[in-house]
């Protein structure tokens, strides 16, 4: 015992390197692997693009939903409201349903206007809680009075085109591009009817629709004059010119005047807004690009006030030939 002086445990095994004795288990391998590309920025949930994606995604469902309800609303009843735009409508003959008269309301000279219009028509008047009314309207602005409009029933694009063609005289007719404005509508309805047009062509989407301020700006001529709406307009026209109709643009910088042009052919004339005009496409569809001659401190005419001039224009050759 006394040779044997080392302590327990310093004698090393013969062979024994030195350092780690246990394996990685391949960690270390796997850590120089490739992980892949880095993923984008907007799919880092810490990353200022991944909170501004999900804010745009938000936005665009929230308008999607009211495009949707936009849509249904437009298939259902519109109330006009408020003394004087009822007893507007009444007067131009727009084809109401019912009319809505608050419990306790002031009989003032415009609702006894509008009763007696309405019981001449044979429109239905119901008496009814003012908060009946408040949920009709959202605003509330409704003045004790309210009038149910029906949904308005479009002509289809083919049945419109037929009724044209089908008539005594050449075909006139009006296609819209971009007018969204409900009052431009009904004065656009109101000048065909009263030149000897056949209808009104409109597209689904981004267009102004046949409401009761469309109906009241037509000034009734919306009950006799067919509208048709489109799903694609472009479609729908290069259709109609299959079919021996002239599609006619109307643009100041047309390379034809209004002076030298000859309407008295089966016609359809296409008009553009004030700001956009016509859409690229259909621009490039239209047989002829009319302008109207106008002194030279305007510089471009509204667009019922320029479809007006050319159909009055077109009225006159007509008359001319007949």
């Amino acid at each position: 015992m006394a040779g044997n002086s080392a302590r327990r445990g310093a004698i090393r095994k013969s062979g024994t390197k030195k350092g780690q004795v246990v394996g990685s288990g391949g960690q270390r391998r796997r850590g120089l692997e490739a992980r892949g590309a880095t993923p984008k920025a907007e799919d880092r949930t810490y990353h200022s693009a991944h909170r501004k994606a999900k804010a745009a995604s938000r936005k665009a469902e929230t308008t999607q939903q009211r495009r949707r309800y936009a849509e249904k609303q437009a298939d259902g009843p519109e109330y006009v409201v408020g003394r004087n735009p009822v007893v507007e409508c009444l007067r131009a003959g727009v084809p109401a349903t019912a009319l809505y008269v608050a419990v306790g309301s002031d009989a003032d000279e415009r609702l006894t206007e509008a009763v007696h219009l309405a019981a001449n028509k044979g429109i239905s008047i119901l008496e009814v809680p003012r908060t009946d009314l408040d949920r009709m309207v959202s605003n509330g602005m409704h003045q004790g009075i309210g009038l149910q409009v029906p949904p308005y029933q479009y002509t289809d694009p083919k049945d419109l085109l037929d009724i044209a063609m089908g008539a005594s005289e050449p075909a006139l007719l009006v296609a819209l591009d971009n007018i969204t404005d409900t009052r431009n509508l009904g004065a656009v309805i109101r000048s065909v009817a009263a030149f000897g047009g056949h209808g009104v062509l409109i597209p689904e989407r981004r267009s102004a629709s046949i409401t009761a301020v469309a109906w009241r700006a037509s000034a009734g001529a919306a009950a006799r004059l067919p509208v048709a709406r489109a799903t694609n307009l472009n479609r729908t026209l290069l259709d109609w010119a299959k079919a021996g109709v002239q599609l006619v643009g109307l643009d100041a910088d047309g390379d034809t005047t209004l002076d030298t042009y000859d309407g008295t052919g089966p016609t359809v004339v296409v008009v553009g807004s004030e700001g956009k005009g016509l859409s690229r496409l259909v621009r490039e569809n239209c047989d002829s690009i009319l302008s109207i001659p106008i002194s030279g401190g305007v510089e471009s005419l509204n667009a019922s006030v320029a479809a007006g001039v050319v159909l009055s224009e077109f009225a006159r050759q007509r008359r001319v030939k007949g």
